[in-house]
């Protein structure tokens, strides 16, 4: 992995302790909408670490893979991954 470590540690961490919390606040019977945004919290968490590590990826692999003149598996990983992004 060619991203911040110590960054997408640190993101990655956060989203646990937000489940280890939602999952408390199940056990607990809490509201729901409470919930709701807590996970919805995780989730941006966890697609701010999935930037992270795209970005890296495109900094450093693709542009290598352009580079080299074989960019076209790199390409379709990409395309892969923004298909199940935007589903």
């Amino acid at each position: 992995m060619k991203a911040d470590r110590a960054k997408v540690e640190k993101l990655l961490k956060t989203a646990k302790g937000q489940l280890d919390g939602i999952l408390r606040m199940v056990e607990e019977d809490r509201y729901c909408i409470d919930i709701s945004n807590q996970i919805l919290a995780a989730q941006a968490v966890l697609n701010r670490a999935n930037k992270e590590i795209l970005k890296a990826h495109m900094e450093m692999c693709v542009n290598r893979a352009v580079e080299m003149g074989d960019s076209q598996q790199k390409m379709a990983e990409l395309y892969s991954v923004l298909d199940k992004i935007l589903k």
